[in-house]
């Protein structure tokens, strides 16, 4: 993707994220603008435009499964928080990763830190670090799932 490509979408997301905050109103825009020039500008220095090719179908798939992971993560968290004692196990874990630096190991480390019962903590040339709220789960399972799925959806099988 050029570097043009990279800027426009970027910009027309951080436009959208814009109209949301200001709840569709249009008196701000001006200072919207500034923002989200300066947003766009931003997201290019920290994150460089890259040649990512992604798959539809595996954006489909990592779509499903994030939300039904998320239910299910959900669901457990609200339980152990019901429990009349809460039988917790929390503990930080450094996971091994496959998945190449940059934006796939963001993207890794953002969407387990959207998943109730965990929170990424520090990504490192090849372990990820990760604060769960039970250890006795099967949390390096989970992580190689999302990882495949990313995987799955930047074009790089495993």
């Amino acid at each position: 993707m050029t570097v043009i490509a990279a800027a426009l979408w970027r910009g027309v997301a951080f436009a959208l994220l814009w109209w949301t905050l200001a709840e569709g109103r249009t008196e701000n825009w001006g200072l919207g603008l500034a923002i989200i020039g300066l947003a766009t500008l931003a997201s290019l220095r920290l994150l460089p435009a890259t040649a990512l090719r992604l798959s539809p179908r595996g954006l489909l798939g990592f779509g499903t499964f994030f939300l039904v992971q998320s239910i299910r993560a959900g669901t457990q968290v609200a339980i152990m928080a019901l429990r009349h004692r809460l039988d917790l196990a929390p503990a930080m874990l450094e996971l091994p990763i496959t998945l190449p630096p940059g934006a796939a190991r963001i993207w890794l480390a953002n969407t387990l830190s959207l998943l109730p019962g965990t929170l990424s903590v520090d990504i490192g040339a090849t372990h990820l670090r990760l604060h769960v709220l039970d250890r006795r789960l099967p949390i390096a399972h989970e992580v190689a799932q999302v990882e495949a799925r990313i995987a799955a959806v930047l074009g790089m099988e495993k």
